[in-house]
């Protein structure tokens, strides 16, 4: 097919056009406005492109589907077809319902270098369409793109196992992005047989001054695991024996615990379901049904006036003077989801 060329850039200026896998976003311009881009810092190469157009013109469908696949790019008087459709476009990626931009984790450039242009490029397409917070998650098989990212100017917001996250606000002024975590949240299992014995264990891994020490079974919840759930699950698995939720007795709110977070710690009553002890090997150093008059008087217990004070609580559960928390399903209006309230109710 014979072409005729029209030059559309210029020795010392950069235009170009790009198309962008956002489902939100729309292009910014098409064949017939060509906007000029600013040159990326340390780049000086002179580039022009030419649009190969068939002799008998295009319909204006033709034009439309006439995109960077169609085009030829001159990088110095050389021919190069990738150079910006694999550099110059935007990375893919979603708007939040906030204003801002989730980066598609799963459509990443494998190359540092082209992944350090297409975050450059896609900074300045978003602060022009005055987007706000930008989330980038990056996996842990590509995590040699953290170190470009950073250098960019996003911050850390938080890590786990497979990845790490980091955030731009893009604004003036401080960002109002929302926070880390702050907390971690623990669970206690305070579970009394009809023999008025409550179930303890010594765990196999603690303080120098716990060694010793009989305490209910504790532990932390799993990532969306309800309060009432994980406590029923800590117990069967350091001690082996089933139990049913009845209400949560207490929570403790304690500050800079593990890395500078905050804990929240729940007391809750058990009903035990079975008798059989099964020790946990890993957590676990002994278990065991001890009468509940034996254990309130550990030493231990004794001397410390909050451990006392939830004791204290447990027994005036156990005679009725006393009503803790249960748990109630309810579905609230504001975000469509099931949620679980805990209040007491107090039966007549």
């Amino acid at each position: 097919m014979e072409c005729s060329c029209s030059s559309l850039l210029s020795s010392n200026s950069m235009e170009t056009i790009y198309s962008t896998q956002f489902s939100s976003f729309k292009p910014l311009f098409d064949l017939k406005s060509i906007p000029k881009l600013t040159s990326f810092k340390g780049i000086s190469a002179k580039a022009s492109y030419d649009t190969c157009v068939p002799k008998k013109g295009l319909s204006s469908i033709d034009e439309q589907k006439l995109g960077a696949a169609d085009l030829v790019y001159h990088v110095n008087g050389k021919i190069n077809p990738s150079y910006l459709t694999r550099d110059l476009r935007i990375l893919d990626g979603f708007d939040d319902e906030y204003g801002g931009v989730i980066v598609d984790s799963e459509r990443l450039p494998a190359n540092p270098n082209v992944f350090a242009s297409m975050l450059r490029f896609s900074v300045s397409h978003w602060k022009a369409k005055e987007k706000k917070g930008i989330w980038l998650k990056l996996p842990a098989e590509k995590s040699d793109l953290v170190p470009v990212a950073v250098k960019q100017g996003f911050e850390y917001h938080h890590a786990e196992k497979g990845y790490v996250m980091l955030t731009y606000w893009l604004p003036e002024g401080p960002s109002m992005l929302p926070a880390n975590a702050s907390h971690q949240v623990g669970v206690g299992g305070f579970v009394v047989n009809d023999k008025n014995e409550v179930l303890v264990v010594q765990e196999k891994h603690c303080a120098p001054s716990f060694v010793g020490l009989w305490k209910i079974p504790t532990g932390f919840i799993d990532e969306s695991e309800e309060i009432y759930a994980g406590a029923v699950r800590e117990v069967k698995e350091e001690t082996g024996i089933d139990t049913e939720f009845l209400e949560v007795i207490a929570f403790r709110h304690v500050h800079n615990v593990a890395f500078e977070k905050s804990d929240l710690f729940f007391i809750c009553m058990l009903k035990p379901l079975s008798t059989r002890i099964v020790v946990d090997g890993h957590e676990i150093q002994a278990a065991k049904w001890m009468p509940l008059i034996e254990f309130v008087e550990q030493p231990f217990i004794q001397q410390d006036s909050m451990f006392k004070k939830v004791i204290d609580i447990c027994i005036a559960r156990l005679g009725g003077c006393y009503c803790g928390l249960s748990v109630h399903q309810l579905a609230s209006r504001f975000d469509g989801k099931i949620s679980t309230l805990y209040y007491n109710c107090i039966d007549n």
